[in-house]
């Protein structure tokens, strides 16, 4: 590594060196201009900074550069802070309901780890100011913590280096921003939610060198299953200092604790997709045991992002944060619905699951002109390391249970099967470079990324293994901005995900990369707030792992093909009234498999089509001044099971929002105001999904939450 390291930092500094040299070569050549500095005190909106209302047009997700979202050759969305307060969002997947091409909840009230597929992929990974979060479905965070949720579509390695094909998701937390604003929140709703929130921020200095925030909220509340509860807190302190409008440092940090995590469980076809000879089983009926069940969740992070730059072309970044995620779990599971169609068997298991993880990413930022060629050029090195331990325990001699008539106390059962005992440490490099040009109004985005990656797993229960993968990604994407706001796109992008698997001859298998053509038009009127996009794209993933039914060998043959369209628009259409649409069609099945019946078949749990809609009117004058209202619909539907023999009927769910503005009416009270929201208003009965015919999930029934917030 430390070789490799060397070498990374030898090509980064070539390529400043020679970024520095085309600096000198322009400014000899009287046909080359430096562009103008940007001030930054002059923009109205940052690419990772607050948004006025639903509509974002900027973000550094697509680029990693400040970038309008008008010119990036990519679909790229946010849900703003705003959205996702008037929309009463309690975890980042209900923040994304209302997003195209994401299908968030499909383990219904069990989804403690905001997981999510994006354009048929699941597993789809997470980023905390662009730096990666968490490992797999571990890690979650508070929607009140942050600032917007952006979703980048499509594979992503040229920035980000191992990345679902399907895309990614970057939180984007609240950080001091300069202004004084406070607010502060409690709750309550229906399971005997009960919770507070504040958000305090403002500077320690006239100058405003020094400023600060602090965020965090509180909140318990019981789950849909009886006699069980979550409760938790979170707190994120950040501290920024800026001496000058060229060099910044920001420091933060997210703590969160949850003694109570949650609940995440299965259940059988039989009882939950269609009726047993006894009907449906109950949504609040617990197969675990509250005398056993336990999840608990404690998470760190501490960071730092600093930014200089050195004059009107050269802009150096670093960005770094150390995360600690510590879970323990133990639970019932699931097993079968015996012939009688009243026992449920049990399966005892629990145990650890501890991450550390370092994530740095250091970026030089040029910007230039080569005759009538505007270019922002993004050279960067970025570097994670992480560190699993996981250990998993079993009891196979656990009592059954009637769903009918259940009895708990089954007391502490001993996990004396341990089947998982494993330390798993990870590291990649990544060296990228990307170059953004702009000629008059058409802007071509060109990168290349080559990654390094380790894994090494010390097996208590079994042999050692260590893997070793290397892999080049890239992009190409064209967009041309139109006089009218209309800006059609083009791209081609890549993506690879190192597999920590051997085949049937026990060599490594190679890693699992992806290929995705996109092409679409985005809608984005000068000075109007109004973002609309439609695309249409086509992925292909290889290298997929399959099991041979009969030997049970291992086989690197699999390929899935998603193709599919997507429309999304966030628009402010007057002052009172604000829009949010999308709709998605995603076909998304196996192409290639080992097991030829596989071939053909549809991707489980992705809906064919979803469609949503949220509006809000506040009313600004008149008997009415002070109130507001909101009201969306969502229809998720239908998808299958992985061997399709299970479908899932679509359905349509309805949310609903009123508020009222107590200042309107007296001075004495400016800045209290009243919130009410109600999710799945008409408390519709249905199945999120179903895996298997022994995997599925109910939808989260109908919540109402009332909220009294007092800003100042």
């Amino acid at each position: 590594m430390a070789r490799l390291t060397t070498a990374l930092t030898a090509a980064h500094m070539a390529t400043t060196v020679s970024l520095l040299a085309v600096s000198a070569a322009h400014a000899q050549d009287e046909t080359v201009t430096k562009l103008d500095a940007i001030s930054v005190q002059g923009l109205s909106e940052q690419g990772d900074g607050p948004v006025d209302g639903y509509v974002a047009t900027r973000s550094r997700a697509g680029t990693k550069t400040d970038t309008p979202l008008s010119k990036t050759p990519q679909a790229v969305s946010v849900v703003p802070s705003q959205q996702i307060e008037d929309q009463a969002a309690t975890s980042v997947s209900e923040a994304l309901r209302y997003s195209s091409g994401v299908s968030t909840e499909y383990r219904g009230s069990s989804n403690f780890s905001d997981e999510m597929y994006i354009r048929g992929f699941g597993y789809v990974p997470r980023y905390v100011n662009g730096l990666s979060f968490g490992l797999g479905s571990l890690g979650k965070i508070d929607p009140y913590l942050l600032e917007r949720v952006e979703v980048l579509r499509g594979p992503s390695s040229i920035l980000y280096g191992q990345a679902s094909p399907g895309g990614i998701v970057n939180l984007v937390t609240k950080r001091p921003t300069g202004e004084t604003k406070r607010e502060a929140e409690v709750f309550v709703g229906t399971d005997a939610k009960v919770g507070a929130a504040f958000d305090l921020q403002g500077v320690f200095d006239p100058d405003g060198v020094w400023s600060y925030r602090l965020v965090g909220t509180a909140e318990r509340s019981d789950l849909e299953e009886n006699k069980l509860s979550e409760e938790g807190f979170s707190i994120s302190p950040s501290l920024r200092w800026a001496p000058t409008g060229d060099t910044s440092l920001t420091l933060s940090t997210i703590f969160t604790h949850q003694p109570k995590a949650g609940f995440r469980n299965f259940r059988e076809a039989a009882g939950t997709l269609y009726a047993t000879s006894y009907g449906l089983i109950p949504n609040d009926f617990l197969v675990s045991d509250p005398d056993f069940e336990e999840y608990r969740s404690t998470q760190f992070q501490v960071g730092y992002e600093f930014e200089h730059r050195f004059n009107d072309i050269f802009t150096f970044r670093q960005n770094a944060a150390y995360n600690i995620i510590d879970t323990y779990h133990q639970t019932l599971t699931w097993g079968s619905l015996q012939a009688d169609e009243k026992t449920i068997t049990r399966t005892a298991s629990g145990g650890s699951t501890d991450l550390n993880q370092f994530v740095i990413d250091n970026q030089l930022q040029s910007e230039f002109r080569t005759g009538a060629f505007d270019h922002t050029l993004l050279t960067g090195f970025d570097f994670k390391h992480s560190s699993k331990n996981y250990q998993w325990g079993y009891n196979f001699s656990t009592p059954s249970i009637d769903w009918t008539a259940p009895s708990y106390g089954v007391g502490n059962l001993a996990l004396t099967d341990r089947q998982s005992d494993y330390v798993t440490t990870a590291s990649q490099a990544g060296l990228y470079v990307q170059d953004q040009i702009e000629f008059g109004k058409l802007t071509v985005s060109l990168g290349g990324r080559y990654d390094w990656a380790d894994t090494e797993t010390d097996n208590l229960l079994a042999a050692d293994t260590s893997y070793y993968d290397s892999a080049f990604s890239g992009r190409a994407g064209a967009i041309y901005n139109f006089d009218n706001g209309i800006s059609p796109y083009i791209s081609y992008s890549t993506s690879f995900e190192p597999s920590l698997d051997v085949d049937h001859n026990n060599q490594p298998l190679d890693p699992v990369t992806a290929q995705q053509l996109e092409a679409g038009v985005k809608y984005a009127p000068e000075n109007l707030p109004f973002q609309v996009y439609a695309s249409v794209f086509q992925i292909y993933q290889q290298n997929r792992s399959s099991t041979d039914p009969v030997t049970n060998e291992i086989f690197q043959t699999g390929e899935i093909r998603s193709r599919g369209v997507e429309i999304e628009g966030h628009a402010q259409i007057t002052e009172n009234l604000s829009l949010v649409a999308s709709y998605t069609f995603v076909d998304a099945e196996v192409t290639e498999d080992e097991d030829s019946s596989k071939i053909g078949l549809k991707v489980d749990r992705v809906p064919e089509h979803q469609a949503n809609l949220w509006g809000k009117y506040e009313f600004h004058d008149g008997m009415l001044n002070g109130f507001g209202i909101g009201a969306g619909v969502r229809y998720i539907g239908e998808s299958t099971d992985r061997t399709n023999a299970l479908t899932v009927p679509a359905v349509t769910l309805f949310d609903a929002m009123a508020s009222y503005d107590f200042g309107a009416r007296t001075d004495k009270l400016d800045g209290v105001k009243l919130q009410i929201n109600a999710s799945n208003l008409m408390d519709k009965r249905y199945t999120a999904s179903c895996a298997s015919k022994y995997a599925c999930w109910y939808g989260a029934g109908r919540t109402v939450m009332a909220k009294l917030k007092y800003s100042w």
